[in-house]
């Protein structure tokens, strides 16, 4: 399927590995010049149509340099909001500079980061914004009380900017990611190894046997759901929120 994007440019966020990586180089291969930005180069490699860029979503001065940057090659097409996640930890007696440390490197950083490419979008009357959540936005996951929070609150900015474009040609959409086999959810079972005395393979395969698929997600599947929604065929979904999970959350 020619999905029709072919010399746009992306701005893809946190792509020096896992899910941010793999939709990098989803774009690259549909002929989009992608901006792959990230503290590090990590594992995405410099190319024809993926341009390093050094950017840390914690820090305001660095995502104002980004958002300058990007401006400067003329704005984007295709913006994929994409974070990593903070410490694990419960609800409970989380510091005050926790939540707000979470919500200025997962929220701030990416609501600051779309309103500034949003307009060039709306000039040309096309646009797609992704943004990478969480499972934990459906059923919140247990000992992840920053994500769970903070991602709730992005997507309820997602759905409510989606509205507000929707009329200019651009599409907000949400894709939530449940076990994929990334660094992150390796550190998180590594975590839950440690924490309850297993081991990783015993959480591994506690955790695969409440996945309806049976096995952990590969980055490139979850990459080729934030393709199509990048895509001119996807023109017609927007304020949506589709989870890539292999059916693991029961919920309707």
């Amino acid at each position: 399927m020619n999905f029709g994007i072919a010399g746009k440019k992306a701005l893809v966020l946190g792509a020096s590995r896992g899910l941010g990586a793999a939709i990098a180089h989803g774009l690259a291969e549909e002929g989009v010049q992608v901006f792959a930005a990230a503290r590090g180069t990590g594992e995405t490699t410099a190319g024809a149509t993926i341009v390093p860029v050094i950017a840390d979503l914690a820090d305001r001065g660095s995502v104002a340099a980004l958002i300058e940057r990007i401006r400067a090659e003329g704005g984007v097409d295709i913006l994929v909001n994409n974070t990593g996640g903070p410490k694990a930890g419960p609800a409970a007696g989380q510091s005050a500079e926790s939540w707000t440390a979470a919500f200025e490197a997962m929220a701030i950083s990416i609501f600051t980061i779309t309103d500034a490419l949003l307009p060039a979008m709306v000039e040309r009357k096309w646009g797609r914004i992704i943004t990478i959540g969480s499972s934990g936005v459906v059923q919140p996951i247990p000992n992840l009380a920053l994500s769970n929070g903070v991602r709730q609150a992005i997507a309820g900015w997602s759905k409510t900017l989606a509205a507000e474009v929707a009329g200019h040609g651009v599409t907000v959409n949400m894709i939530l990611p449940g076990r994929i086999d990334t660094d992150r959810v390796r550190e998180l079972d590594g975590n839950k190894a440690k924490a309850t005395g297993s081991t990783v393979d015993a959480v591994q395969k506690a955790s695969r046997q409440d996945i309806p698929v049976g096995r952990y997600g590969r980055p490139e599947e979850f990459a080729a759901v934030a393709v199509f929604l990048a895509s001119t065929q996807a023109s017609y979904v927007t304020g949506s929120s589709i989870r890539v999970d292999g059916g693991l959350i029961k919920g309707m």
